[in-house]
């Protein structure tokens, strides 16, 4: 056999292997196509992968964007709505200066005035004792120790005994409040106590530049995460709804900057001055950035860790909670009718200033339910009592309590009116529910569904939906219907629907109608990604 006939067997043999016939070629065919399943079984899996941490970074700056629009409406203010004109002696109304105190509490003026950047307190206590106190604390927020944090430690255990009793009886009503809401949200216990160090726990606290109530919110802030203000109603007053509002401020905070003690920062001088100090220190945990940040701000969570320590320790210090005349029992009742304070007081026999303190969004102590339900609350132990009377209440010196006058001097105003009735556009985040939705911004889901042309319940994250604060939008004079969301001015007027089907992208469909992906994204308020049997709308040409 000659070597040109070795090599052409040789090449045969080569191409039987490669190219098996018959049975062979079937059960290569056969383990071909199941490697190729798998692989795609992969590429799929591995394709849902990169989409879910493709709308985790979106949801991230979508937050972040949120966040920093509201810093930026604000100014130079941060979440309280604080400027570092704020923190003088006569006004301070959080760090290591308390002056807001309940109005059934005196001044207790043996308190000295410290300059925390340079005073060094002794004490008693061990530093041994005292870090070891703070981590058997067990909190779920780091607490750092050093001594900055070692000096508010001192300040709020030793040096304010009759501001911290005070506080220490508040903390029994307001307290479990605080604890149901971050509950909801699952969020850290520990961040009730920033309420302590924003106003000592008086809801009506007010600072110079505007922020109101427990947690200090500035009007636009309010605005932004849902709470009423009117001439008749102020939200931030109320414990229970600005709770629920810090909460989300502090859960959309905590997103963006991902650490605790930075988000903690961040509502007191807000989150463009935590970004411009973690760009300068390169680093993004709170004692890097320390020295970045506002000086206001600096002995902001260390005031926070003292705060917390002096309550969680408040009996080895022997501070005694005062009576500061709030019942732990309440009960409410939904109010459907212009109703003043004060026909509740003399009808049922609560006194005025309980009443007040019960219900302290109320700012003219009226009740405005002619216009929508209200709620009030009132010590458990007069329900019988309010029961008994209601039917009275409302006619009860009506005349005198809420004679026209008052009321037409105390309707909104037109800015005000237009801004309660403003619309406001919210990006669908992960976990979000048109429930959930609904009920942070107090509004129903029939509302949401009405102005964003749902069909059904189903949202998805990076939807973009529209929502009217004051409950419906802007009417004009020619119709009775509200006015829809309009798409943007360069946006195409017109189109069509187009129902998603299996394998659709924005790409494909957009080749399809002859449009961009972007202008189909803009007309429908919606991310790149999109589902089967999803019902989007085509712009025209």
């Amino acid at each position: 056999m000659n070597r040109k006939t070795l090599i052409i067997l040789s090449l045969a043999a080569t191409m039987l292997l490669l190219f098996p016939t018959g049975a062979k070629a079937q059960v290569f065919k056969n383990r071909t196509k199941k490697e190729n399943d798998s692989l795609r079984v992969q590429i799929d899996s591995l394709n849902k992968i990169i989409e879910e941490l493709r709308q985790d970074i979106l949801l991230k700056d979508s937050v972040a964007n949120e966040m920093l629009d509201i810093y930026e409406e604000n100014e130079d203010k941060g979440a309280a709505g604080l400027n570092p004109e704020d923190y003088s002696p006569e006004i301070t109304d959080s760090l290591l200066n308390i002056w807001y105190l309940h109005r059934q509490v005196n001044e207790d003026n043996s308190n000295e005035m410290y300059d925390m950047d340079s005073v060094h307190f002794t004490s008693n206590v061990s530093d041994a004792v005292m870090k070891e106190r703070l981590e058997n604390m067990n909190s779920f927020i780091t607490l750092p120790y050093d001594e900055k944090v070692r000096n508010f430690m001192v300040l709020y255990s030793e040096k304010m005994p009759s501001k911290m009793s005070n506080i220490l009886g508040l903390c029994q009503y307001y307290m479990p409040i605080f604890e149901e809401t971050f509950s909801q949200y699952n969020l850290p216990d520990e961040l009730k106590y920033v309420a302590i160090i924003e106003s000592a726990l008086n809801p009506t606290a007010v600072s110079r530049a505007g922020a109101k109530g427990m947690w200090q919110f500035m009007t636009k802030t309010a605005k932004s995460y849902g709470l009423e203000i009117n001439s008749f109603v102020d939200e931030r007053l109320d414990p229970f709804k600005s709770s629920d509002a810090a909460a989300r401020y502090l859960e959309d905070s905590y997103n963006l900057f991902g650490d605790w003690n930075l988000a903690i920062s961040s509502y007191n001088c807000g989150p463009g001055n935590v970004n411009k100090a973690i760009r300068r220190s390169g680093k993004r945990d709170f004692w890097s950035v320390y020295e970045y940040l506002p000086r206001e701000t600096r002995g902001y969570v260390p005031a926070f860790v003292g705060a917390m320590y002096a309550i969680h320790y408040s009996k080895e210090y022997g501070i005694v909670p005062n009576n500061v005349q709030l019942p732990v029992q309440v009960d409410t009742f939904m109010i459907r009718k212009n109703l003043h304070l004060q026909q509740v007081s003399e009808l049922v026999g609560i006194p005025l200033d309980e009443l007040k303190g019960l219900n302290p969004q109320y700012i003219k102590d009226i009740i405005p339910g002619n216009t929508k339900p209200y709620v009030l609350r009132i010590p458990y132990n007069y329900t019988s009592a309010f029961l008994a009377n209601e039917d009275s209440l409302y006619t009860y010196r009506a005349e005198e309590f809420l004679n026209p006058q008052t009321l037409v001097s105390s309707k909104p105003s037109t800015s005000e009116s237009s801004s309660a009735g403003s619309r406001i556009s919210y990006k669908v985040r992960s976990g979000d529910s048109l429930g959930k939705i609904a009920s942070r911004h107090h509004v129903t889901v029939a509302q949401l569904k009405s102005w964003n042309h749902l069909r059904s319940n189903t949202i998805r994250v990076g939807q973009r939906l529209y929502i009217y604060k004051g409950g419906s939008p802007t009417v004009s004079s020619s119709t009775s219907q509200p006015k829809t969301p309009a798409p943007a001015a360069s946006t195409p007027s017109g189109g069509t629907t187009y129902k998603v089907k299996k394998g659709d992208t924005l790409y494909k469909i957009s080749k399809q109608f002859g449009v961009s992906a972007s202008a189909i994204m803009k007309y429908n308020g919606i991310g790149e990604s999109i589902r089967e049997g999803q019902v989007i709308k085509i712009p025209s040409k």
